[in-house]
């Protein structure tokens, strides 16, 4: 069995770019095995400070992979690209 894929959207309240990224991602990993999580920046100090209006960032087993737009054929590519490096 494969190991999951972590996507991890670092995103903050009422932005409407995280949204559609959140959509997209949703969309994109059915069918794969990914874990999401999202991660408000806005609580944890440290990202708010790096990343403030650099949002959303898209990050695939701790690599950033988006920044502010998520492109679904790309991210398509991405995530088989993981999986036949792992077989």
């Amino acid at each position: 069995m494969s190991t999951p894929i972590i996507i991890e959207i670092l995103t903050k309240q009422d932005c409407c770019l995280c949204d559609e990224a959140k959509a997209v991602v949703t969309e994109v990993i059915q069918g794969f095995p990914v874990t999401l999580k999202m991660t408000d920046i806005e609580s944890e100090p440290n990202l708010f400070a790096q990343y403030k209006e650099k949002i959303p960032v898209v990050r695939i087993n701790g690599e950033e992979s988006f920044v502010y737009k998520v492109h679904p054929v790309t991210l398509k590519k991405k995530l088989e690209k993981i999986l036949i490096q792992e077989n």
